[in-house]
């Protein structure tokens, strides 16, 4: 079921027309337009292939392959069954990737409780070593989704997709169905913005370009020509200034989008954490992960401890790290103002649910301690 890995062939050119290797299509009636005034694709014919055939767009603007194996993927080093095989051992030990595939997986047993509802979409593109590979222009979740079934069911054959040859592939249409299928991280959509901005100026990626996301942040440097916005916002559906704010997420470096859009981060936070100084966010960013910090806690905590690094007379542009007790009396402020906005049955029914849930996970003894150690020191200094 695994193919000998092979060069790829160039999936990197924005979609380009390519002759079609099986003969002359017929041509499919017209449709209306969708959202935005985008045409509808030509299918030209209806298709089943093997994952084998088949290869994602690796600048899809939403990830999906882990970052770690996009490398290795795109390259042709690992064919996509190891690479499915690969991130099923990451699901193991990290929380986002177990629940992404998850989903896929659950999409994939809907495939053989119900068969494949929604077609691959895509275009014949031509290898270097003289075959063709069917480069995926939307439905690269039911691509994934088959893969991971088939590892994970031990399957002796390829599966195989439905799929639909397109004569004109599309940006627009790739980031419309991304945004039907499920709503994007604020990471994904700042790359289907800038994906959008850079296909209107006709900007196609390099096959070179090892980090996908230097090709998503050329938009920010892009002279915006007159109308460009208000092609893109029935798309997007968000208004310029939106937009814009979303896009400044580009800012951060490669590994902190990595994590910001695995563990699907809101802009308000990730604007919070480009208010720092450089040497401040990424600490910042791991913080708000680790203790789930909305947007006003890190504005609090930035703040604090910006005020404190200036009381001290710290150096203009040093790295903003919280104190660990500033982290912590975050969280605990959180606690107290959940349950002090609830009436007393609601209450105790919470604080119940909490101990329950506190014993089922053995949490219960070492958190009695810190709180009674907390009580101590502060009923020492109310006594005095």
């Amino acid at each position: 079921m695994s193919p000998t890995p092979r060069k790829r062939a160039s999936a990197f050119d924005d979609f380009p027309a390519n002759d079609n290797p099986a003969g002359t299509p017929a041509a499919a009636a017209d449709a209306p337009p969708l959202p935005g005034g985008i045409t509808p694709p030509q299918v030209e014919r209806i298709e089943r292939l093997k994952p084998s055939q088949m290869l994602p767009d690796r600048f899809q603007p939403r990830h999906l392959l882990p970052q770690s194996l996009r490398a290795e993927f795109f390259s042709g080093q690992i064919d996509c069954y190891e690479a499915a095989s690969s991130w099923l051992n990451l699901a193991r030990s990290d929380p986002a990737y177990r629940a992404e595939v998850d989903r896929l997986l659950a999409m994939g047993g809907s495939f053989e409780e119900h068969g494949q509802i929604k077609p691959v979409t895509g275009a014949w593109l031509s290898a270097s070593d003289g075959r063709y590979i069917f480069l995926i222009e939307t439905g690269e979740r039911r691509f994934w989704a088959a893969c991971l079934l088939a590892i994970t069911e031990q399957a002796k054959e390829e599966p195989r997709l439905r799929v639909e040859v397109v004569a004109h592939p599309s940006r627009q249409r790739q980031v419309l169905e991304n945004r039907h299928a499920e709503p994007p991280s604020a990471v994904g959509q700042a790359c289907e913005i800038a994906a959008l901005i850079l296909a209107e100026q006709g900007q196609t990626p390099e096959a070179a370009l090892a980090d996908e996301y230097e090709y998503f942040r050329r938009a920010r440097t892009q002279r915006m020509p007159a109308g460009l916005w208000e092609r893109i916002m029935p798309v997007m559906q968000l208004t310029r200034p939106r937009m814009v704010q979303l896009l400044n997420i580009l800012q951060l470096p490669t590994p902190l989008l990595d994590l910001a859009d695995r563990y699907r981060l809101p802009e308000r936070v990730l604007r919070e954490v480009l208010a720092l100084p450089v040497e401040g966010r990424e600490r910042m960013l791991r913080i708000s992960l680790q203790n789930s910090l909305t947007s006003d806690d890190v504005a609090e905590l930035t703040q604090g401890t910006l005020s404190n690094a200036h009381s001290k007379g710290a150096h203009r542009g040093s790295p903003a790290v919280p104190r660990p007790g500033q982290v912590a009396l975050s969280g605990l402020r959180r606690f107290a103002n959940a349950l002090s906005e609830l009436d007393e049955v609601s209450r105790d029914q919470a604080l119940d649910e909490i101990a329950d849930e506190l014993v089922g996970t053995q949490q219960a003894q070492p958190l009695l301690e810190l709180l009674d150690e907390l009580t101590r020191l502060a009923q020492a200094r109310l006594d005095h």
